[in-house]
């Protein structure tokens, strides 16, 4: 048996129930390292495999070979695992049959929002910067189109060392169509230490808050501040 477990932006206090008992009963636990140390306090026999960036083949084709011996194995992500997460890596691995559970968990769009105040009351979307899956020409292209259409825009993997402007180029795009009067908030290190929030103007973001342990919430039209948070009016007449 696999369980593909989210296991939530970072402390024990935003993870699900289902996730912290999947975690519990399994007898060997496969992530990313980084992942791994965040649930290590939860661990108590259980067998662990690891590994770095980009190794995800690797440890879900472990993975799979282990669930086959009969042993249950829990592969995680932080967030929700299907959410730029494992579970359509292991699905792709595993055999047609194979038992196999996805157990959601809270995304930093969600967690993030719940910090900034309530961005995503209206239609969003979530658009990953990182250029490892896909061409950034298609990624910026996605940018435009969610800007176009008004959408509240989630930007996952805003910004890294190899990748230092994309997050610029996204808010030039957004800001090019939507106009300067949008609101953008970043959200950081979501339940870990340090945790902060920021919410500027598009035009005067500080980019060198904007990691990647970030996530940034670009307002739509309708997006406005209420006292220190932002707010999506769902339309209800109030």
């Amino acid at each position: 048996m696999i369980n593909i477990v989210g296991i939530g932006p970072g402390s024990q206090s935003l993870m699900t129930q289902a996730a912290i008992e999947a975690i519990d009963k399994s007898e060997v636990i496969v992530g990313y390292k980084t992942y791994v140390d965040l649930i290590k306090p939860m661990l108590v026999d259980q067998e662990v495999i690891s590994n770095g960036m980009r190794g995800e083949v690797a440890r879900c084709t472990e993975a799979v070979k282990i669930a086959k011996t009969g042993k249950r194995v829990a592969v995680i992500s932080s967030g929700d695992a299907g959410v730029y997460g494992m579970a359509g890596l292991i699905y792709e691995l595993a055999e047609t049959g194979a038992e196999i559970n996805v157990i959601p968990g809270v995304t930093a769009s969600t967690a993030g929002a719940a910090l900034l105040g309530a961005p995503l009351m209206h239609d969003f979307c979530h658009i990953s910067l990182s250029d490892l899956m896909t061409p950034i020409d298609q990624i910026m292209k996605r940018v435009k189109a969610a800007a176009e259409t008004d959408f509240v825009i989630c930007l996952y993997n805003p910004k890294s060392h190899g990748r230092p402007d994309y997050i610029s180029q996204a808010l030039s795009i957004i800001k090019e169509v939507q106009g300067s009067s949008i609101l953008v908030g970043i959200a950081k290190n979501i339940g870990r230490l340090n945790e902060s929030t920021h919410v500027f103007l598009i035009d005067e973001v500080n980019e060198a808050l904007i990691d990647m342990t970030s996530v940034v919430i670009v307002g739509n039209r309708g997006t406005k501040l209420i006292g220190e948070k932002m707010v999506t009016p769902r339309g209800y007449q109030v």
